[in-house]
């Protein structure tokens, strides 16, 4: 059996070590020319947690992980004005919880790739043909694959979706920001965000800094807008944007490298009727993007991925898998979506006064009781699905 997999992301190398676990021969098309360096700081918990465990990754990731204590909202002159202890986060998760760059736990699915997976970059999927049991695949550099399965693990965005069910705006729910992230070098900013997520605490426009080390700083930015369009250029798009907040950010945004090194994007999820049509089938944010806003997209991805292995392992024919990975998975996914569309009033507050009513919120949040609600309803709630396959 063969599968290939379009999009060599999280979701995309998380299903190809599993597929290739299960004796399936495996090819992974990327269009991107290389491994993308850009991202977010991830709190990496709950399903892909259990999925990265299962599958040994857990040693290798812990070596990445970040040493993250608190995350604190700040002012314009860099005061404290709230914040939230992780060590909170970690033990709702039983101490199973790692900060991790987006792009370091691609670089460790990539590293621990099997051999006899073939990773190909610069090679995207540019016609999708049914086959009498199984499917065609145009590649873009040419060349064309006949596989039993073709998996789209390839982004909001995603191609495969595209070709196969439809036009993107048919299943795109637009929530109404955009997001970036870029990384730079600047001793003092990563001396004064060492081993804390620093958010200012500012009204439909923010920027989280943090420090990574050695003087290298990462920083993500939000800020609300009814134009879904992108601009042509990031780089000005995110200077114009946030160039009235204080504190460290002038540094960053001076900082900010060519748009090329900048994750740009709309926060959007997808929602889809179904996720398969006869042997193609979507995967991570390709079919069930959760957002920016529910947080857990990395896990998702590669919780997802791991069901989707082994739902089609234990099968007796490729359609009943992807109708059982649905059917499993699909619960999981609609739960954490419908967190991010909860969340979107207090992850960034469209006026001062809400701005103040969360500081309220988040220094209740820590009273007994009330501190494990608020936690859940950050993290949501735990789902043995993983778990329950990886002991079967």
């Amino acid at each position: 059996m063969k599968v290939v997999i379009c999009g060599a992301g999280i979701s995309g190398l998380a299903l190809a070590h599993r597929m290739h676990a299960h004796g399936w021969d495996v090819v992974v098309l990327e269009r991107t020319p290389g491994p993308r360096s850009q991202g977010y700081m991830i709190d990496f918990f709950g399903p892909g947690f259990d999925a990265a465990e299962a599958m040994g990754l857990l040693p290798g990731l812990r070596e990445r992980a970040h040493q993250i204590d608190e995350a604190s909202y700040v002012d314009a002159a860099g005061r404290t004005t709230a914040h939230l202890t992780f060590a909170r986060f970690a033990a709702a998760e039983r101490g199973r919880l790692l900060s991790l760059l987006r792009s370091d736990l691609e670089a460790e699915l990539r590293a621990q790739l099997p051999d006899g997976v073939e990773l190909r970059y610069g090679a995207g999927v540019a016609e999708v043909r049914d086959e009498p049991g199984g499917v065609s695949v145009g590649v873009t550099d040419g060349t064309r694959l006949v596989a039993d399965l073709l998996v789209g693990a390839d982004g909001v965005h995603s191609t495969v979706r595209r070709l196969v069910f439809g036009e993107e705006r048919r299943f795109l729910r637009y929530l109404g920001f955009h997001t970036s992230a870029f990384q730079f070098h600047d001793p003092v900013v990563e001396e004064a965000t060492r081993h804390r997520v620093c958010l200012t605490d500012t009204p439909r426009r923010q920027m989280g800094i943090y420090g990574l080390g050695a003087g290298r700083v990462a920083t993500f930015t939000v800020h609300r807008t009814a134009d879904p369009t992108l601009p042509a250029d990031a780089r000005s798009a995110v200077q114009e944007a946030y160039r009235s907040l204080g504190w460290l950010v002038p540094r960053a945004l001076a900082a900010c490298p060519p748009s090329s090194e900048v994750f740009y994007d709309q926060v959007a999820q997808i929602e889809m009727p179904r996720w398969s049509r006869g042997r193609v089938a979507l995967l991570g944010d390709a079919c069930a993007a959760v957002s920016l806003l529910a947080g857990q997209g990395a896990s998702l991805g590669l919780g997802g991925a791991y069901v989707l292995a082994e739902e089609l392992a234990a099968a007796p024919t490729v359609e009943a898998g992807l109708e059982r990975y649905e059917r499993t998975w699909r619960p999981v996914t609609a739960d954490r979506q419908e967190a991010g569309r909860r969340a979107a009033r207090w992850f960034l507050p469209a006026s001062q006064r809400q701005v103040r009513l969360r500081r309220v919120a988040l220094k209740l949040g820590r009273l007994p009781g009330l501190d494990r609600a608020l936690v859940r309803a950050v993290a949501g709630d735990p789902t043995p699905v993983v778990a329950r396959l990886a002991a079967r």
